[in-house]
């Protein structure tokens, strides 16, 4: 009785809300009185929710579908004007994209922030609470994710033509609680109900072959045959610019199995698991980022995502290449590197290069020397650590089980590389063994991703000056010696969008009013202008205002998800970052620690003249990581001690925030 009356006193809300605001289709809508009706239009004509619901939660979905009917239009657009110039454009493949929250981001790249915000009030909400509603994507982690997004938002804002492939992942790395014990996984649930901006594009598949044989025949020609084969759905994500009409691609990859392989028969006798088998498998590659690898099955998977998403990537950019030829009956494909741009990010997307030779050779009939000579000049790799023992490596044995035509490509290309350093450069043929592409060694022989990477490539970077550097005269230095103009430097940005002018809209509006231009949000270089006003109190005050605010919905936030209440007055000193032992953050809460016991030491008169600190540390340790996993227990062990003593806590508190993922909209 208590559920029939609630339900008729929200359909009664709801109509009175309508009388006021019909429910009229506005897709292209930018006053705000258009945009409700819109939005509410969306609320009773794409439903997804009981009748006559409007709490926040239905309404971030019709506001993000009624956001999205705009970028439609510009993303067709988008797509209709690249097919027709038919541009050299980049395709950046990833196996993550830290993409944070959406609606925050297309509505203000959009520049319709404001005339939403109006909107909603007439509905009866408020934007900032709408868009608390909205689950994080989980396609990602830590700072690989975060640059491949930063890249996405600047290529679109540049008006450039750049598309991001990556995997749909139905419970991403994992959902992180923190407990006594320490840190807790479970799934993440970011598609528990529906993402409301990506779009199936159900003609939009490809056969994935997995295990099986090569076949060679009488011509010479080698096909890979047998198996098991799965088929690749695209799920289209837009990603607006600046501004800008350009709305770019992010493309994610679904894995799945056609009817045709379901076994009525088996189900039907009672052997469900057996008649299902093959849809089983396809659901586990993109289950989860990063599964565990410490048992075969593990690595089969991890190595089956791999090249999941580089085969169904490839695919698709041969099949667009093909498709905007100006001769599709006679196609010239020595252009495709002037209008192919693979940018693979890390070693994970490596086998693009033997899969691209495996497509041009074996279904497009080329010959190795032509085949060659456009994967070589159409892949670039950028390289993320300099640390010889995180290079990725796969084991031999794997990598013929699961992929056995590439393991021949592999090969070829490795023998090939030591016949050019034989034949051109003598004074290296003794470190050809560290050099080579494969790692012959009978007790556990592997193939180095890294080697093959900068063997392969037209262009190597970093992700920042000294990185580079480093690459250059100790890791790869040999190869550097072979090719010194196939490294480069790419120093890591963020996107001043969703970073700054977003996230604080209090500290944008005061640079804006002394640049007499909001211009910078889209030109960094512009705030070196604010040095003029350096010595001036007047923005000095502003600013300091401006952070106060932040830093105190901070703490606000901090307070409501952890229970520690926390200074914002004091410095704040935070590390967000994956947990891992080479990323300090051990360090960091050994230096808590010894700054605990000198607070412990001072006398009350000496402690009042210390600068008050709160130490925040956030990150995920992966699951099976059993030293990173310690260090995230010794910081809430030592913020539990800390926390709690009331001598010092006034000047020292150690946090770890669990909801890191959320902090950027601080």
């Amino acid at each position: 009785m208590a559920a029939t009356s609630t339900e008729n006193g929200t359909a009664a809300a709801m109509a009175k809300i309508s009388e006021k605001i019909p429910p009229v289709a506005h897709p292209l809508a930018k006053e705000p009185t258009e945009i409700a009706s819109n939005i509410n239009y969306h609320a009773q004509y794409s439903p997804h929710f009981s009748p006559f619901k409007f709490e926040p939660e239905q309404a971030f979905y019709a506001t993000a579908e009624s956001v999205r009917d705009r970028l439609i239009k510009q993303w067709n657009e988008t797509y209709c004007h690249y097919h027709q110039v038919n541009p050299k454009q980049t395709y950046y493949l990833s196996m993550e994209y830290l993409q944070g929250r959406a609606l925050t981001n297309a509505v203000g790249n959009l520049d319709v922030q404001d005339a939403y915000a109006d909107a909603l009030k007439q509905l009866g909400h408020n934007l900032e609470d709408i868009v608390e509603q909205e689950k994080d994507a989980a396609l990602g982690n830590g700072g690989l994710g975060r640059l491949a997004s930063c890249f996405l938002d600047s290529m679109a804002t540049l008006n450039l033509p750049a598309w991001g492939y990556g995997l749909r992942y139905k419970y991403g790395l994992f959902k992180q609680r923190i407990s006594k014990a320490g840190q807790e996984e479970s799934a993440d649930d970011w598609l528990e109900k529906f993402s409301p901006w990506e779009v199936v594009r159900h003609d939009v598949v490809f056969p994935i072959r997995f295990f099986g044989k090569v076949e060679v025949h009488p011509s010479g020609s080698r096909k890979w045959v047998g198996g098991e084969v799965i088929q690749a759905l695209a799920y289209d994500v837009p990603i607006p610019g600046y501004k800008t009409k350009n709305t770019n691609s992010l493309r994610l990859w679904d894995a799945k199995a056609s009817a045709e392989d379901f076994n009525l028969f088996q189900f039907n006798d009672g052997q469900y698991e057996s008649a299902a088998s093959l849809h089983a498998r396809a659901q586990q590659i993109c289950a989860v980022l990063y599964p565990g690898d410490a048992t075969e099955e593990g690595k089969l998977l991890r190595l089956k995502q791999q090249f999941f998403l580089c085969s169904a990537s490839l695919q698709d950019i041969i099949g667009r290449f093909k498709e905007r030829s100006a001769k599709k009956d006679q196609i010239l494909w020595s252009e495709f590197p002037s209008k192919v741009a693979v940018q693979m990010n890390d070693t994970h997307p490596t086998l693009a290069i033997p899969e691209l030779m495996r497509l041009l050779m074996d279904d497009e009939g080329l010959g190795w020397d032509e085949a060659w000579d456009i994967t070589s000049r159409s892949v670039a790799y950028t390289n993320h650590t300099v640390l010889p023992e995180a290079l990725e490596k796969w084991s031999q044995a794997v990598m013929w089980k699961l992929l056995p035509r590439h393991m021949e490509i592999i090969g070829e290309i490795d023998k090939r590389f030591i016949k050019l350093i034989e034949s051109t450069r003598p004074d290296l043929e003794g470190k050809i063994a560290d050099l080579r592409i494969l790692d012959n060694n009978p007790k556990k022989a592997v193939v180095r991703m890294a080697n093959l990477c900068v063997v392969s490539a037209h262009t190597v970077n970093g992700v920042a000056q000294l990185h580079s550097d480093i690459l250059k005269s100790e890791l790869f230095a040999d190869y550097v010696s072979i090719w010194p103009a196939k490294f480069q430097n790419k120093t890591n940005g963020i996107t001043p969008r969703r970073w700054l002018s977003f996230c604080n809209p209090e500290l944008s509006r005061i640079i804006t009013k002394w640049l007499k231009t909001d211009q910078w949000v889209a030109n960094l270089d512009l705030l070196t202008n604010l040095r003029e006003f350096a010595d001036n109190s007047e923005l000095q005050g502003e600013w300091e205002s401006a952070k106060l605010a932040s830093k105190k919905r901070l703490a606000n936030y901090v307070l409501q998800v952890t229970g520690v209440s926390i200074d914002p007055n004091s410095l704040f000193d935070i590390q967000i970052k994956r947990i891992h032992e080479y990323k300090r953050q051990l360090l960091n809460i050994l230096y808590a620690v010894y700054r605990y016991k000198k607070l412990k030491e001072m006398s009350p008169e000496d402690r009042k003249n210390t600068t008050a600190r709160t130490i925040m540390i956030g990150g995920k340790a992966f699951a099976t990581y059993t030293n990173a996993k310690r260090i995230v227990k010794l910081v809430n062990d030592v913020g539990a001690v800390v926390n709690s003593d009331p001598e010092v806590n006034s000047f020292l508190k150690v946090c770890f925030l669990y909801i890191f993922n959320s902090i950027c909209k601080f």
